[in-house]
C-alpha cells in the first residue's frame, strides 16, 4: 500500500510537469491554428489538412503509443537490473533500427503521394487543381514522420529517467515554426515555385527537426547519448520491434479510421475538412495537456511495478491515474460542449474565418467534446496493457472503435453532414473504453472500479454545476461579431475564470480526493526544497 501510494504521488507530480510543458505547446497550438485560419482560405487548408493527416497521425501514434510502449518497459528493466550503460547501448541500437525503418517509410510515402492523396481525398478528384495541391503537399510533409519518430524515442528515454517537462514542451517548437509560416516560410515556398500553402509543409519539417535537436543535450547529461548504432541482431531490439508489430497493426486500424473520416469529408461541401480539423484541435487541448500527460507519467510506474511483480500496486497506481485523468477530462468535455461557439469564435473568428465558419466548427466541436473523457481514460488504460507487454488487446478494441465509427458515420452523414463524423467519433471512443476495461479486468482480476465510479459521478456533478454557470455567462457575449470584438474577450475570460472557480469549489465541497492529490503535489512543488527533492524535476 505504501509503495502504491508513493507511485500515485509520483504519477501526480510527473503528470503536473508534463501538463505544464504541454500547456505552453497547446497555447501556441491555439495561436498556430488561429494564424492558419486567418491567413489561408478554406480550400487551401482543406488540402493541407488532408496531406498532413498521415504524418500527423503517425506522430501521435509514435509519440503517444508505439515507441514509448515498446521502449520504456525494456529500457526500465535494463536500467534497473543491468545498469545505465546497458540501457544506453539499448537506446542507441533501438535508435539506429528505428531511424532506418523511418527512412524507408518516408521514402515510400513520398513516392506514393498520389496514391495516398487518392485514399485520403478521393472526393477531390473532380477538382484537378485541388487534388494536385493535395499530392504536392503530401509528398512535402510526409518526411516529418522521420523527425516525429526519433523525437518520440528521445521523449520516451527522458520519461524513463524521470524527466517530463522538456519532452512535453518540445512540440511547441513545431507550433512556433507553423506560426511563423505567413511571414517566414510562405516567401520561401513562393521563391521555390510552390503554392503559398506549401509554406506550412516547410515549417512542419523545420519544426520536426527542432523537436529532435532540443532533447539531445538533456539526454547526454543523463549519460544517454542517442547516437544511432546499427545492431539489428540485438535481442532487445528484436524484442522491441516484436512489441511494435501489433502496435503498427493498431496504427493501421487508427489510420483507417482517420482515412475514412477524411475520405467521407472530402465528399461534403468545401470547408468540412477544416471544420472537423479545427474542432479536433480544440478537444486535443485538454487531451494533450492532461490525458496524455497522465498516461505518459503513468507508463514508467506501471512498467516498473510489473517488472517487480507487484500487480496489486500496479492496479492501485492505475486506478489513481484513471481518476486523476477523469478529474480533468470530465469538466473539459462539459465546458467545450456548453461554450463551443464562444470558444471557436474567440480562437478562430477573424480574418478569412467568418461567421459561417465559426458556427459550423462549433457544431462539430459540440459533438466531439463529449468523447474527451472517454479518450482520456483510453490513453491511461492502454498504457496499463503496454506495461504488461500486451499490445494485441488494444488493437482489437481499436478495431471495434473503427467498425462503430464507420457504421454510425454511414448511417447519419446524409442528414447531418460533417457533424455526423464528429458524433460517431465520440460514440466509438466510449465503446473502445468499455471494451478495454472489460478486457483489463479479465487479465488482472478485480480492478476496484467502485472508487473510479464514485470519482466519475463526483466530477460529473461538479462539472454540471460549472456548465450551468458558464452557460448563463455565455449569453452576455455577442459572438456574431467575431473574436475581434473586445467585449467578447472580456466575457470569454470571465467564462474561463468562473468556470474553473466553480468546478474547483464544487469538487472541494464534494470531497474530491483528486483535487487533494493535485493541491498536495502543487504544495510540495512550491515548498522550499520541493523541486530539488523531486525525481521528476525539470531539466536544468
Amino acid at each position: 500500500m505504501v509503495e502504491s501510494a508513493a507511485e500515485g504521488n509520483a504519477i501526480t507530480r510527473r503528470a503536473g510537469l508534463a501538463a505544464l510543458g504541454t500547456l505552453g505547446s497547446r497555447l501556441l497550438g491555439a495561436v498556430r491554428d488561429a494564424v492558419i485560419a486567418a491567413s489561408f482560405a478554406l480550400p487551401a487548408t482543406d488540402a493541407f489538412f488532408v496531406a498532413w493527416t498521415i504524418p500527423n497521425t503517425l506522430r501521435r501514434v509514435l509519440g503517444e503509443g508505439a515507441v514509448s510502449a515498446a521502449f520504456i518497459p525494456i529500457f526500465s528493466e535494463l536500467d534497473e537490473r543491468e545498469g545505465r550503460e546497458q540501457a544506453r547501448l539499448y537506446l542507441q541500437r533501438f535508435c539506429g533500427a528505428l531511424l532506418l525503418t523511418l527512412l524507408l517509410v518516408s521514402a515510400l510515402g513520398v513516392l506514393g503521394a498520389p496514391l495516398l492523396a487518392m485514399l485520403y481525398g478521393g472526393g477531390y478528384r473532380g477538382d484537378a487543381g485541388k487534388f494536385s495541391t493535395v499530392v504536392q503537399l503530401t509528398a512535402l510533409v510526409f518526411p516529418y514522420i522521420l523527425f516525429a519518430g526519433v523525437a518520440a524515442l528521445l521523449s520516451g528515454a527522458l520519461n524513463a529517467v524521470g524527466r517530463f517537462l522538456l519532452p512535453a514542451f518540445s512540440p511547441a517548437l513545431l507550433n512556433l515554426a507553423l506560426i511563423a509560416t505567413p511571414w517566414l516560410f510562405v516567401p520561401v515556398a513562393l521563391g521555390l515555385g510552390l503554392e503559398s500553402v506549401a509554406g506550412l509543409g516547410l515549417a512542419a519539417l523545420v519544426g520536426g527537426a527542432l523537436q529532435v535537436l532540443v532533447q539531445v543535450p538533456s539526454l547526454r547529461r543523463h549519460g544517454l547519448s542517442p547516437r544511432p548504432r546499427l545492431a539489428v541482431g540485438d535481442p532487445q531490439v528484436r524484442r522491441s520491434f516484436l512489441l511494435i508489430a501489433p502496435l503498427v497493426l493498431g496504427t493501421g486500424v487508427y489510420q483507417l479510421n482517420i482515412l475514412l473520416s477524411r475520405l467521407l469529408a472530402s465528399f461534403l461541401p468545401s470547408g468540412a475538412q477544416s471544420y472537423l480539423y479545427y474542432a479536433q484541435r480544440l478537444v486535443e487541448i485538454p487531451q494533450g495537456m492532461f490525458a496524455v500527460a497522465v498516461a505518459s507519467a503513468a507508463l514508467p510506474s506501471f512498467a516498473r511495478l510489473h517488472s517487480q511483480g507487484d500487480d496489486a500496486a500496479a492496479r492501485e497506481a492505475f486506478g489513481h491515474s484513471l481518476r486523476l485523468s477523469l478529474f480533468i477530462a470530465v469538466p473539459a468535455a462539459v465546458a467545450l460542449s456548453v461554450i463551443a461557439e464562444p470558444t471557436v469564435c474567440m480562437i478562430f473568428g477573424r480574418g478569412a474565418f467568418g461567421r459561417e465558419q465559426v458556427v459550423q466548427t462549433a457544431r462539430a466541436l459540440a459533438w466531439l467534446a463529449p468523447g474527451v473523457w472517454a479518450v482520456a481514460a483510453t490513453h491511461t488504460t492502454t498504457r496499463m496493457f503496454y506495461a504488461y507487454n500486451d499490445t494485441r488487446t488494444p488493437v482489437l478494441c481499436a478495431a471495434a472503435n473503427l467498425l462503430t465509427f464507420v457504421a454510425l458515420s454511414a448511417a447519419t452523414m446524409a442528414p447531418w453532414g460533417h457533424v455526423a463524423i464528429a458524433a460517431a467519433t465520440s460514440a466509438a471512443a466510449l465503446l473502445q473504453l468499455l471494451l478495454l476495461l472489460i478486457m483489463l479486468r479479465r487479465r488482472l482480476g478485480v480492478l476496484e472500479l467502485r472508487p473510479l465510479l464514485v470519482a466519475l459521478v463526483r466530477a460529473g456533478v461538479a462539472a454540471t454545476v460549472m456548465g450551468v454557470v458558464i452557460h448563463e455567462i455565455a449569453v452576455l457575449g455577442r459572438w456574431e461579431l467575431g473574436g475581434g470584438h473586445l467585449p467578447n474577450l472580456g466575457v470569454f475570460v470571465l467564462l474561463l475564470c468562473f468556470g474553473l472557480a466553480v468546478y474547483l469549489a464544487a469538487s472541494y465541497l464534494l470531497g474530491s480526493g483528486e483535487l487533494t492529490a493535485l493541491t498536495d503535489a502543487l504544495r510540495r512543488r512550491v515548498a522550499p526544497g520541493g523541486a530539488a527533492s523531486d525525481s521528476a524535476a525539470p531539466d536544468p
